[in-house]
């Protein structure tokens, strides 16, 4: 008698197959570090973006009083962040040449050097004239060191408008005073070189009755 091996109608159980997991991108703690190193990064971009965001202008040594003659021992220079473009604008940058200038007001020790006050020797005679100017009658970006023609606009409409100085610098301007529109005015301080002055008494008469006006002239 031969044995014949009984076969079932079901298969042997197979071993499951073994899958890597997938990631879980739903994990917080995951989550969280992603957001920490994108944090990280735009951190670091902004401080790289803004390291080199400063000015160096220059700054005095010691007390400056007045007439002093600048020189090398005087000025050293100073990075500053400024928060905006006039304020920078209003100091001397440590890429200008000062030697031999002299300052026209006093410059007390670590004070930034202005632009008004720091002028070449030749200038340092110079009559100073402060004027009122109507906001509208002068160059809106109007700065120091501008050089300018001084005209003056009579009052009365049926006389003509008179040049006064056609080459003077500009020393010295402050921001806009009083509320906007006509009544606004600006002060602003001219220098007059020894050969103006003899003009100036016409002049102070021609502007009591008119109303100067500035004309900046191209470098």
């Amino acid at each position: 008698m031969v044995d014949t091996a009984v076969r079932s109608g079901f298969g042997a159980p197979s071993i499951p197959a073994q899958r890597n997991r997938r990631a879980r991108w739903k994990d917080g703690r995951l989550v969280l570090g992603v957001l920490l190193v994108a944090i990280t990064a735009l951190a670091g971009a902004k401080l790289l973006s803004t390291a080199d965001d400063t000015t160096s202008i220059w700054a005095a040594k010691h007390d400056l009083p007045a007439g002093t003659k600048l020189t090398d021992d005087d000025l050293t220079a100073v990075r500053v962040r400024f928060t905006n473009s006039d304020d920078a604008g209003r100091y001397v940058t440590s890429d200008a040449e000062l030697k031999g200038y002299v300052v026209t007001r006093a410059v007390d020790a670590g004070e930034f050097v202005p632009k008004a006050a720091a002028v070449a020797e030749s200038d340092s005679d110079r009559t100073e004239l402060p004027l009122s100017v109507a906001a509208g009658q002068l160059p809106s970006d109007t700065a120091a060191g501008d050089r300018v023609a001084l005209w003056v606009v009579p009052k009365d409409e049926d006389q003509p408008a008179k040049l006064l100085w056609s080459n003077i610098r500009v020393l010295q301007i402050d921001a806009v005073k009083g509320v906007a529109g006509g009544s606004a005015r600006r002060q602003v301080l001219v220098g007059l070189d020894p050969k103006d002055l003899q003009r100036l008494p016409a002049a102070l008469t021609a502007m009591s009755s008119g109303e100067p006006v500035l004309i900046r002239r191209g470098s």
